[in-house]
């Protein structure tokens, strides 16, 4: 198979990106762009393929004002052109394997009743086995897959991102509403284009060595 992004193009666009520390408000993505990483976040992998997060696409600016106080006081959120709120699953229930099923089920064309052996995987681990301990854990690590994939396809086409931490999860959920969900505020990310006086779109990038973090055996 053919490579389709060339290997030069793919280390220049992870060289280029960082985390920009200063939008430019007045350069808005476009619908087009919007789409396909909104589609870069669907295709997201996940465990068992049961994606149990959410995104929150904050556009309004009125709704991006109130959260910089909840942001560390960062400008990310009210200066970018799309704000995402990544959230997870709180708890994971055997309705839920359910309806992952169903979907399952609808775009393989086939039946619920066949996949009987993939139903009593899920629910043996997720619902009532190891990880029903920790649900919201694990939904929390399969959220900053998610993360990952966005920014890195934000990349590929020119946008800039920021992933944010620095945030009130709690103060969050309030304001966008997430109690009743079921879900709950994990991590955020600012995407957009960075301003002309951001100095750390200069700065180089500090990484280790491969000598220190690749270990071949």
């Amino acid at each position: 198979m053919s490579t389709i992004i060339e290997n030069g193009t793919l280390l220049a666009q992870l060289h280029w990106r960082y985390a920009t520390k200063s939008f430019d408000p007045t350069k808005k993505i476009s619908a087009r762009d919007w789409s396909t990483l909104e589609q870069a976040l669907i295709l997201t992998p996940t465990s068992y393929g049961f994606q149990p997060y959410r995104f929150v696409v904050v556009t309004d600016q009125a709704t991006k004002e109130k959260l910089v106080p909840h942001s560390w006081n960062q400008k990310q959120p009210v200066e970018s052109s799309h704000f995402v709120v990544f959230a997870a699953k709180e708890s994971v229930t055997e309705a839920d394997v359910d309806h992952y099923l169903a979907r399952t089920a609808e775009v393989r064309g086939t039946t619920v009743e066949s996949l009987d052996f993939f139903r009593k995987m899920l629910v043996g681990d997720i619902v009532q086995g190891p990880r029903s301990q920790f649900q919201h854990e694990w939904a929390t690590r399969q959220t900053y897959i998610a993360l990952g994939n966005f920014m890195t396809a934000a990349a590929l086409i020119g946008i800039d991102t920021c992933p944010m931490e620095g945030i009130d999860p709690a103060k969050y959920d309030d304001l966008l509403g997430l109690p009743a969900s079921g879900y709950k505020t994990v991590v955020a990310c600012a995407a957009g284009y960075r301003s002309a006086a951001d100095k750390y779109a200069a700065a180089p990038k500090v990484r280790y060595p491969a000598s220190e973090l690749i270990f071949n055996i």
